[in-house]
C-alpha cells in the first residue's frame, strides 16, 4: 500500500485512519499510489533518509533500480543506497572507497601495535626466564658451598632420641 496510517482513537469509536503520503512521495510532491515502490522503504517518519538518498541519486534513477531487484532484496538495496549517499555527501571524491581504506589502515595499524605488544610480551618472558635460570645457578652454586651439606648430619640416632632409626631428613 502506498500510503502509510497513523491514527490516535480518544473516543470508542475510532475515526477513519489519517492516510499520508510516504516521505519520497512527500518530498517529490506527488500523489503516493497504492503500489508506490518507495513507499516500503522511505516511510514518512524518516523524510531525512529520502533526501539525502535523492540528493545523490536521483529519484528516478532510484525507483528504476528498486523495479529491477526481486523484493526481498530492495530493503538491503535502500540501506546500501543510504550509506552510500552519506558517505558521497561526506566526501565527495571517494565516498564508500575513502571509508573503505581509512578503515584498512587502521586495521593495519592495529595489526602492528598487536605484534608489536606480542614481541614486547616474548621479550619480557625470555628476560624472566633468564632471570629465573640465572636466580637457579647462582643458588645452586651457593648450596655447594655451605658447610656440613653431608646428608648423614640429619640422621637421628636411636640412643639420643629414642625414635625409628631411619633418618628423617636425608
Amino acid at each position: 500500500m502506498g500510503y502509510s496510517t497513523s491514527s490516535s482513537s480518544s473516543a470508542p469509536s475510532s475515526p477513519p485512519p489519517i492516510l499520508t503520503p510516504c516521505a519520497a512521495c512527500k518530498i517529490l510532491r506527488r500523489r503516493c499510489v497504492d503500489k508506490c515502490v518507495l513507499a516500503p522503504y522511505f516511510p514518512p517518519t524518516d523524510p531525512l533518509k529520502f533526501t539525502i538518498a535523492h540528493r545523490v541519486f536521483g529519484a528516478s534513477n532510484i525507483i528504476k533500480f528498486l523495479q529491477e531487484l526481486p523484493e526481498d532484496q530492495r530493503a538491503d538495496a535502500v540501506s546500501s543506497m543510504v550509506y552510500e549517499a552519506n558517505a558521497r555527501l561526506r566526501d565527495p571524491v571517494y565516498g564508500c572507497a575513502g571509508a573503505i581504506c581509512q578503515l584498512q589502515k587502521q586495521i593495519s595499524e592495529l595489526q602492528a601495535e598487536v605484534a608489536k605488544a606480542q614481541a614486547e610480551i616474548i621479550n619480557m618472558q625470555c628476560q624472566n626466564s633468564n632471570l629465573f635460570d640465572l636466580m637457579c645457578k647462582q643458588m645452586s652454586s651457593e648450596e655447594n658451598m655451605l658447610p656440613f651439606h653431608d646428608s648423614s648430619v640429619f640422621v637421628f640416632d636411636d640412643s639420643v632420641s629414642g625414635m625409628a632409626s631411619d633418618p628423617l631428613w636425608t
